[in-house]
């Protein structure tokens, strides 16, 4: 509720909430159906308005936050991820800010790449001058960032990628060496297939200057990549995309191509490029120990359609933005509460079953996904530039979305939903909540409370005990069987994180959003070990973060400095479990 009432729920001009949560889901379920009688006719509304309520308010599917915030209102801009180029000038680089600043103004996030810009000392042939570089103009992007607050909801986001050949691109990595510096971006280095062949040979580099295309300088490959590990053990920052891969596996690759994603990365999208995303919360479709795949199929196929009319509904903040959206008409259906069904299932997250569960499920969504969207297509029409498009490539006659599923990190709308976040493993079993007017509360894991008082080793000190260690790996009086089915992040072994975050892409249209969970003392070689094994299993970029490499942490041990904010502080006193380093919650 304190969610909902601080970012989502309706408020009269005084700030005062005028919407219960109830409503909320109403006034987004009828806004999506006025668009469905587009189609359909307007008998459809009613009954549509009803299907798209109940899958919001039994919990068992949610829009990314700017549909839950905007449909139906004024405003209306209702998707999540965008992406803005910028060009090599002073007009297309401050019109970038411009673009930027509508966008997070509306609830939106944004992604860019800086490649095109001229490196530091190369010459501006207009003034006779030097350039100073993409690191420096980011920091105007940064900055701007920070003095916009997302319609009073949210904080504004960003990507920011280079190329790996880009002649700056050692600044680029160590950007946030400085503590908070850039805090409104995610950082990530575009990594090519040549350049992971050279650190495979352990060769060197060629730097390429965007402005005339021609060899600027070499680095040796391990000297880079070893750098990109060193920094994100530091900091967090920079990961990795593997920008080819995200390339040749696009859908539309005919049309353009890609050179960054969202903020959060699972969503790689052309220039002006927007997408609408939703979750479907496995949590709830497991019934009496089995996943109900009807019930799968019926959320995955009513799912699709609310995305699609997502994107008529919209209202777009550019023309060159409506433009390219309706052009592809992509979404991303994906989603969240995945610790929590295969813990309903009794299997272990770090486990060969959890990985072939995870592959059966994504592969049921990217089939019926696909599925409905080619039955959309041939009722609706296919998205305009299906032609040429690798659905057309693949023998279908119709194709109503370029692309149909992802998977997001669902930050505060699984709060929302009361599962976990995404793919991830569950946070804490236990944990303090620090709420504003200072009250500390614990709360419990559900399912592990439930387990304690079946398995009859149920206390309050025990519980005492797990909210102050937040794991119960090294908790006397806890059956193994029940340490390993209920581990946390830390408790996961790193290789078992991108094992998993590989099942889910392997039938993921767009990206995987995963955090890679690594202990405080994790070594320079770890980070290169984990970003080595994505590439090699198939990920399409890597992120990883370590425990105490920030001083800005939502969860931390109980011996660490608490930190402020104005939604509260969530203290786990032994182990850090990962955070969206972007959102606020």
């Amino acid at each position: 509720m304190r969610v909902l009432e601080k970012r989502y729920l309706a408020k009269d001009g005084a700030g005062k909430v005028i919407e219960t949560p109830e409503q909320l889901f109403g006034r987004v379920a009828r806004s999506v159906a006025e668009i469905d009688a587009r189609y359909d006719g307007p008998t459809s509304v009613a009954g549509r308005e009803e299907v798209y309520y109940d899958m919001m308010a039994s919990l068992k599917f949610m829009p990314n936050s700017p549909t839950l915030m905007n449909a139906g209102t004024r405003l209306g801009q209702l998707s999540a991820c965008f992406v803005i180029p910028v060009g090599d000038s002073i007009k297309e680089i401050f019109g970038a800010v411009s673009t930027m600043a509508v966008i997070h103004q509306t609830g939106g996030g944004t992604g860019f790449s800086f490649s095109r810009l001229r490196p530091r000392n190369d010459i501006v042939g207009s003034t006779g001058g030097i350039a100073s570089g993409p690191v420096s103009f980011m920091k105007i992007f940064d900055q701007g960032t920070e003095v916009i607050k997302q319609g009073g909801r949210r904080r504004g986001a960003n990507m920011g990628i280079l190329r790996i050949d880009h002649p700056d691109i050692m600044e680029f990595i160590e950007a946030k060496k400085t503590e908070g510096a850039f805090r409104n971006f995610n950082l990530s280095v575009a990594v090519s297939d040549i350049f992971m062949e050279k650190l495979e040979k352990d060769q060197s580099f060629d730097l390429i200057n965007p402005r005339n295309g021609k060899t600027s300088g070499r680095l040796k490959a391990r000297v880079v990549w070893r750098r990109i590990a060193e920094m994100a053990r530091e900091t967090g920052d920079p990961g990795v995309v593997f920008i080819d891969r995200i390339n040749r596996l696009h859908p539309v690759s005919h049309v353009g191509k890609i050179e960054a994603t969202n903020p959060c990365g699972e969503q790689p999208l052309l220039p002006y490029e927007s997408c609408n995303l939703g979750s479907i919360n496995l949590k709830k479709v497991v019934k009496k120990g089995e996943i109900d795949w009807a019930e799968l199929i019926r959320l995955v196929r009513e799912g699709v359609q609310f995305l699609d009319g997502i994107i008529d509904a919209n209202l777009y903040p550019l023309p060159e933005i409506e433009e390219i959206t309706y052009a592809n008409r992509k979404i991303g259906l994906g989603v969240m509460g995945l610790a929590e069904m295969l813990i309903m299932l009794d299997i272990p997250y770090a486990s060969d079953r959890a990985l072939k569960i995870a592959e059966k499920v994504m592969k049921t969504v990217s089939r019926e996904s696909v599925r409905k969207s080619a039955e959309l297509g041939e009722s609706r029409g296919s998205f305009p530039n299906f032609r040429g498009s690798m659905w057309e490539r693949k023998g279908l006659k119709t194709m109503r979305n370029a692309t149909v599923t992802t998977i997001a990190p669902t930050g505060t709308i699984s709060i929302i939903a009361g599962a976990s976040s995404g793919i991830e493993p569950l946070f804490a079993i236990a944990f303090i909540r620090k709420v504003l007017e200072g009250t500390e509360l614990m709360e419990v894991n559900g399912l592990f409370l439930e387990r304690a008082k079946r398995g009859g080793f149920y206390s309050r000190s025990l519980m005492e005990e797990i909210a102050r260690r937040g794991s119960v790996a090294e908790i006397r009086g806890v059956p193994a069987e029940v340490k390993k089915l209920f581990m946390t992040a830390l408790d996961i072994s790193p290789s078992w994180h991108v094992k998993m975050q590989a099942a889910f892409q392997k039938y993921t249209d767009n990206a995987v959003s995963k955090t890679i969970n690594l202990s405080s003392d994790a070594t320079v070689e770890d980070v290169e070990e984990v970003n080595g094994l994505a590439y090699r299993l198939g990920c399409k970029g890597i992120t990883v973060f370590r425990y105490g490499s920030r001083s800005e942490q939502v969860l931390f041990m109980e011996d660490t400095p608490r930190m402020t904010r104005e939604e509260g502080v969530l203290k786990v006193s032994n182990e850090y479990i990962g955070e969206c380093k972007i959102c606020s919650v």
